[in-house]
């Protein structure tokens, strides 16, 4: 009897339980890099004063561990889906991570990097700074939270909320709005205070703006594609070919490569719906 349960068994069950640690240990790193991220962007604050080039390697470091971060937080989805060892811990372990690498950690560095040195403590562009990459925050975590619901409990949602749908996202996530505050920092890692007191409050307050726009972004409507429908048979060759020039294009211009794909995925949803809103109201009316 006990040689038949034992055969009753299903197979490569041991293995099986092997794969579900492969997604969590992908999310473990994206946590690494954050948490990293969030020591270099504290030693580059302390090295500013003195050192600005010694600050600068640690804000590029951050910069670049935020970016390995996206890389990661990319890979433990698509293995999670392949393997299917997706899970509802997995889910919020994930949101938990991403709150920490792409939202602390991106603000962290954004005040380390441009808002200390170029607005003195208590003034106007300090406190602006300040209350602008805490609503960075705080819009970051929500558009986590509303993923999750929408992702887990889709037909729960309150009356009006957006259907989940595959191929995009409501809203820009939060990993590509800290990547590209992150590629920013990679482009010119230097202190702002290097470029004097006019220049550095001119940039704090544009970097100020763009972290706004981002923010609203994130708790906004607008769909984002998402990529999980790519890979098909007839598409596998073309994305190895663009995975391959995004690669190269990476190790040979960094600073320019990622700067261009981080803006280009953040752009690319406003210009979809401004294309959209215009093309529905100049659509002709159908005749009754």
């Amino acid at each position: 009897m006990a040689e038949e349960q034992q055969d009753q068994k299903p197979p490569h069950r041991g293995l099986k339980k092997g794969l579900y640690v492969i997604p969590t240990l992908f999310t473990a790193a994206n946590v690494a890099m954050g948490y990293l991220a969030v020591l270099w962007s504290i030693r580059g604050f302390q090295a500013a004063a003195n050192d600005p080039n010694l600050a600068a390697s640690y804000y590029n470091g951050a910069g670049l561990a935020i970016g390995l971060a996206i890389l990661f937080d990319t890979v433990d989805g698509r293995i999670a889906r392949a393997t299917r060892t997706a899970t509802e811990i997995g889910v919020q372990f994930d949101s938990l991570a991403d709150v920490l690498t792409f939202g602390i950690a991106p603000a962290t560095l954004a005040y380390a990097w441009a808002i200390a040195p170029a607005f003195a403590e208590n003034t106007p562009g300090h406190n602006l700074g300040i209350f602008i990459l805490f609503a960075f925050l705080m819009c970051g975590a929500f558009r986590l939270a509303r993923f999750n619901l929408q992702a887990t409990r889709p037909r729960v949602l309150i009356e009006g909320a957006v259907k989940v749908d595959k191929k995009a996202f409501v809203g820009l996530p939060i990993p590509p709005a800290g990547g590209l505050i992150a590629s920013l920092v990679h482009f010119a890692p230097a202190p702002f205070s290097v470029y004097g007191e006019n220049a550095a409050q001119f940039y704090g307050y544009a970097l100020l703006a763009l972290v706004a726009i981002l923010a609203i972004l994130m708790i906004s409507t607008i769909r984002y594609t998402s990529m999980k429908t790519t890979g098909g048979p007839r598409q596998g060759f073309y994305i190895v070919l663009a995975i391959a020039a995004m690669a190269m294009a990476i190790w040979l211009y960094s600073k320019y490569a990622l700067l261009i794909m981080a803006g280009g995925y953040v752009a690319h949803g406003v210009i979809w719906w401004i294309f959209r809103f215009f093309s529905s109201r100049f659509r002709p009316a159908k005749s009754s």
